[in-house]
């Protein structure tokens, strides 16, 4: 009788020896880093930690200076802008990149831009294309009596949930959020979490978000990863890491210190 052939699973990402300075500032020391699919990963640490760098290194929005991203098990050059690079990875800035003058349906269709071609885009900017998928979306983060409605005329926290919306009609296979809560009170930011981490667990998806507040890492995410002076400091599941360990992580005496050493 044959053995059972075993499917390999290939990680969601893949950094090896990544680096990244700008104008001589170092940004990220070579780093590596893996990332399983399906898992929940919070990026912690102080601010100019390379946080925000290392998310924008892993969407392919900027190359490292060294290094190697290996998506899905693609190297991250290799990867076509359009269809196939929106079907890896969907990011969300902490700027949003909404266009506050369009309603809040085209916002969340221009999910679908990388599936679309040029004409398809455009004709979508007089006649909504696939509606239903965006009726369904904004059903799930509870804005489907906002659909055309001015985005400028949303709260924060709605405008949050039109961004979520806009990634459950890309269907990306991993998640990247750049600070998502920060410019929330805290009941908004838990509500939001906690809809954007059932939300990629449903959809068998990745997540991959920086925080600045460790207690949402603590409490919504499955990994930590702690960035200080663009260095992994620990990267352990949430239940190894300590009061201990966070106290040394923003230690920013001890970094003034050692800065003084260099």
């Amino acid at each position: 009788m044959r053995g059972k052939v075993t499917e390999i699973v290939k990680p969601a990402v893949q950094l090896r020896n990544v680096s990244k300075s700008f104008g001589g500032n170092v940004a990220l020391s070579p780093l590596s880093l893996t990332i399983k699919r399906g898992e929940t990963v919070a990026l912690v640490g102080p601010s100019g930690s390379g946080k925000t760098t290392l998310l924008n290194i892993m969407a392919t929005i900027i190359k490292p200076d060294r290094g190697e991203v290996i998506i899905d098990g693609v190297p991250s050059q290799n990867l076509k802008p359009g269809r196939e690079l929106s079907r890896k990875v969907g990011i969300i800035h902490q700027q949003l990149d909404l266009v506050d003058q369009l309603p809040v349906i085209h916002n969340v269709l221009a999910g679908r831009l990388g599936e679309w071609g040029i004409c398809r885009s455009l004709l979508s900017l007089m006649i909504p294309q696939d509606k239903e998928l965006a009726f369904k979306a904004l059903n799930r983060v509870g804005l489907i009596d906002k659909s055309h409605q001015r985005t400028s005329r949303l709260s924060g926290g709605e405008q949050q949930r039109v961004a979520l919306a806009r990634l459950l009609v890309q269907r990306p296979q991993a998640v990247l959020a750049d600070e998502p809560v920060s410019s929330l009170d805290p009941a908004r930011a838990e509500d939001l979490l906690a809809m954007l981490t059932d939300l990629v667990r449903e959809e068998n998806q990745t997540l991959i978000a920086s925080l600045h507040a460790v207690k949402y890492a603590r409490r919504y995410f499955s990994r930590i990863v702690a960035l200080r002076q663009g260095r992994v400091f620990f990267d352990r599941p949430v239940s190894d890491v300590s009061d201990d360990d966070l106290a040394r992580l923003y230690d920013l005496k001890e970094d003034a210190d050692a800065q003084a050493l260099l």
